[in-house]
Formats: C-alpha cells, structure tokens, sequence
C-alpha cells in the first residue's frame, strides 16, 4: 500500500495494510493520540490499528463551533437550570 494520508484529517500516517474495519497505519510524525480515555504519545515509524473512517486522504480540520451555537447552547442549558430551581423552591 504504502499510500500517505491523514488520521484524524491532520496527523500524516502511510498505510500499511487495508482490511474490512481497520487499517494498520505507520506513523509518519509524532502526536498525541486518545486511546480509552488516556492520551498516548505516538512515536515516529510506530504502527497502529485504527478504524478505516478515521484515515482521510485530505488533511483537513473539522469546521470550528460558531460563537452563536455555542451561546444559544449555554442559554438554554441557563433557562433549563432556572426552572428546575424554581420548581424545586415552589415545592418547599
């Protein structure tokens, strides 16, 4: 195989072996990886197995939260809060 991608859209791994699921892929930079809950420093030349729809041939970033989702988020997760409280003041 041998091909250059990206896993996770910004980290350059090669290729090494494609199969159904997973594919085993070689480090080509180091970067830090989460795996079960615990970051792992990934080391040049180190080959991994990871699910085929994390290796993209692009690099490319996700699109960044917009400020505006985020605030309309907060502001409904505030009001939630708001009428939980007075319902639990209007029990006592």
């Amino acid at each position: 195989m041998s091909e250059i991608q990206y896993y996770k859209g910004v980290h350059k791994v090669k290729v090494v072996t494609e199969s159904k699921g997973y594919w085993i892929v070689e480090a080509l930079e180091e970067f830090e990886d989460n795996i079960e809950g615990e970051k792992v420093t990934v080391k040049v030349g180190e080959r991994r197995i990871v699910p085929s729809d994390m290796v993209h041939k692009r690099k490319h970033l996700p699109p960044p939260v917009k400020e505006h989702v985020y605030e309309l988020k907060m502001e409904k997760k505030l009001k939630r809060l708001v009428d939980e409280e007075e319902k639990q003041g209007a029990k006592k």
